[in-house]
């Protein structure tokens, strides 16, 4: 369960959010400068909420009135970008293997060959990420992040920056994690088809307020007046 209850600041612009979701994937959705990706960096503790609390299976990770703030790689939650942001001198299997050595987790063979397998990325752990397409350097980006073993799994626009045709090859992908994986997940994005396909909570954001909260079907336009 993710509960998040915050305000912040960020120049003009004020953000404001509480809600409570135990979904497997809390799709957050709204336009361009919502406050999305400012609220996803809050849950992944790279930004600091004013007020509020940020709280995972009832575990605390932000609660200001107590002065608390648990730092970012401490929080065992996995941040998947827009970019992949890979290493480009390191091979797939090296930058598979770079989220477990960061957290000085043992090595798991087993739990590799799943998510590879999962991902469908065994052929490719010899190359580097300019040998990759779009899609295949997310989906070593996903894997990546699965292997740290994270409690929670950010992905802010992982298809953003991808054509039609990378989109509709990596969401299978995705709704795999969902169902396979059984880490939850929450989701940006602004585009309501993709989270129709994978979300089962929407948390709807305009100008840093959340205006809907629920199932996929908030995301349903109101039929028009008459």
């Amino acid at each position: 369960m993710l509960r998040v209850d915050v305000t912040k600041q960020l120049g003009e612009f004020s953000l404001q959010v509480a809600f409570t979701s135990d979904g497997r994937v809390t799709g957050l959705f709204g336009a361009s400068g919502a406050g999305k990706t400012s609220l996803i960096n809050m849950i992944a503790g790279l930004l600091k909420p004013d007020r509020g609390i940020i709280a995972i299976d009832g575990e605390t990770l932000d609660d200001t009135a107590a002065r608390l703030h648990i730092p970012a790689h401490r929080r065992r939650v996995g941040y998947v970008f827009q970019d992949a942001r890979l290493f480009p001198h390191l091979d797939v299997g090296q930058n598979l293997d770079y989220g477990r050595r960061m957290n000085r987790l043992a090595d798991d063979p087993a739990q590799r060959k799943r998510v590879t397998d999962l991902l469908d990325i065994g052929g490719l752990l010899d190359r580097r990420p300019g040998k990759l397409s779009g899609g295949e350097r997310q989906r070593v980006a996903l894997g990546r992040a699965l292997l740290s073993k994270p409690r929670l799994l950010l992905l802010d626009e992982p298809l953003g920056s991808l054509d039609e045709g990378r989109k509709v090859e990596i969401l299978p992908y995705l709704v795999r994690l969902r169902d396979e994986a059984g880490i939850p997940m929450v989701y940006v994005s602004h585009d309501a088809a993709e989270l129709r396909q994978l979300a089962t909570q929407i948390v709807m954001l305009q100008h840093g307020r959340v205006t809907s909260f629920g199932g996929v079907n908030v995301l349903t336009p109101a039929p028009p007046p008459g």
